[in-house]
């Protein structure tokens, strides 16, 4: 079929039930779904309108959206550099070349696709930043081969499973890292959670059971949803051009560029970086140590750093990975506001939205339920706060005090929010954005197929998350 010939119902016949119905939810995406920002603002006015009716002033509602506006930039910074990392790292010569050599392996669309999809999954588990850029880079290598014909939606959505289904189970987990160093606490969650290490965490079995179930089941899905020959929209008809670019630095034309060109620098720095890293490694545990995003993130810039050997190489791709982040510049600080708001808003009897809604969760569980509905809830607020550790900040006091009343594995409740905060995440733009600005996507281009995973991985992960719990016992906080 030329590639710019018209799909035709009969060659989406010859699709499979799954692709077919992936192919209507993108579909429809196309048509209806709105910019990512659009869901931030969506999610500010809902937030705002719901305290309003929990009985807060509009006075404490604005006065909370502006307070509350600038409060995660620490945050939002430590993920931008998990960006920058991960985008670093991909982008150089030794990474590339690996990525060159993988999509010489596929032999068909259909497998490209599920490659994918596991090669992004597998590095989640090292960095959701790498894992991003990673599996962008692999679908644009994949798209230059014209022989596969692959369809670019579909490999675009693969290449998101990284961040939709598994890398909260990793090394990256905010919420996993945040509650093994007790340095990254507040003082007010401390005494309510203790310190939760690795091994209580995403090193139990019975996550590491959760992360190899999703992995066979995202692979599979995507798979079975991808468009055959007859149906794939390439990247060519899609308009994106997929080049190589060229990324070859000009020579040094002046005496002053000449250390820019020279590896002298990166060699001196990145002794320095690695003479502190193996400090930090020996004098605590490596569980410990890798929990600290400071340290993860210093770990993979100055990997990136030396991958790219030369100074000017190092600053272009920096220069690249730049805007990648935009959107979670722009966009954090308004998710930081709507935390403010259903916090800092409080009614006439001083109650406010997150308070309502931690009583009627404690209210209406019990120990055999409390995973389910944990889990259930923490997706559903996950779509308004795509924030793996701002959000877990804001959920913790009340779930793991509920958790200590009723008796439920603090690591586990840990590990029911990872699982369960990643789900929206599939249908969520706002984690999309560096991909998409590698792949020259929207959203709504990939969107119809990560549905389809979301729609799978629903009923399987919080099955998993209820019936593991039953296996684990409940230990008292431990204390620093």
């Amino acid at each position: 079929m030329p590639m710019d010939a018209p799909v035709t119902p009969r060659d989406r016949a010859k699709d499979s039930a799954l692709a077919r119905l992936a192919l209507r939810f993108t579909d429809w995406a196309v048509k209806w779904f709105p910019d990512a920002f659009v869901f931030v603002a969506i999610a500010v006015v809902v937030v705002a309108l719901a305290a309003l009716l929990n009985g807060a002033p509009a006075q404490a509602v604005t006065k909370s959206f502006g307070d509350g506006f600038w409060s995660l930039i620490p945050f939002t910074m430590q993920m931008v550099f998990v960006t920058i990392g991960g985008y670093v790292v991909a982008t150089s010569a030794p990474v590339q070349a690996l990525i060159d050599r993988m999509a010489l392996v596929p032999k068909t669309g259909r497998g490209a696709i599920g490659f994918v999809a596991l090669a992004t999954m597998l590095s989640s588990f090292l960095s959701w930043g790498l894992s991003l850029i990673f599996g962008g880079l692999l679908t644009r290598a994949l798209a230059r081969r014209t022989d596969l014909r692959m369809d670019y939606r579909a490999a675009g959505a693969a290449a998101y499973l990284g961040l939709g289904a598994t890398w909260a189970m990793g090394l990256s987990s905010s919420a996993a890292q945040l509650q093994a160093n007790p340095k990254s606490l507040p003082p007010s969650l401390l005494p309510i959670t203790g310190v939760i290490p690795f091994s209580e965490t995403i090193f139990l079995w019975q996550s590491i059971l959760i992360a190899a179930v999703l992995v066979v089941l995202s692979t599979v899905i995507a798979l079975a949803s991808a468009p055959g020959r007859e149906t794939a929209v390439t990247a060519e008809a899609l308009g994106v051009d997929v080049a190589k670019e060229d990324d070859r630095l000009p020579p040094p034309t002046q005496p002053g560029e000449w250390l820019e060109h020279a590896p002298i620098l990166t060699v001196l720095i990145g002794l320095l970086a690695a003479g502190w890293l193996v400090q930090e490694f020996a004098r605590q545990d490596w569980k410990i140590a890798i929990s600290n995003l400071n340290t993860y993130n210093l770990l993979f810039l100055m990997l990136g750093f030396v991958l790219h050997w030369r100074p000017k190489r190092f600053l272009a791709a920096l220069g690249k990975a730049v805007p990648a982040t935009a959107g979670i510049l722009i966009q954090f600080p308004f998710y930081a506001a709507i935390a403010a708001i259903l916090t800092g808003a409080k009614n006439g009897a001083g109650h406010s939205l997150s308070d309502v809604i931690a009583h009627a969760f404690v209210a209406l569980n019990t120990p055999g339920s409390f995973p389910l509905a944990m889990g259930i809830y923490s997706a559903i607020l996950g779509f308004f706060i795509p924030s793996g550790g701002g959000k877990w900040l804001l959920e913790a006091p009340y779930v793991m005090q509920a958790a200590n009343e009723l008796k439920v594995h603090l690591g586990w409740a840990v590990q029911v929010y990872n699982a369960a905060e990643a789900l929206p995440n599939l249908i969520n733009p706002f984690f999309m954005l560096p991909l998409l600005g590698i792949l020259k996507l929207k959203a709504r281009d990939i969107v119809g197929f990560s549905f389809l995973q979301l729609l799978a991985h629903l009923p399987v992960v919080l099955l998993l998350l209820w019936a593991l719990a039953f296996t684990l016992e409940y230990h008292p906080p431990v204390m620093p």
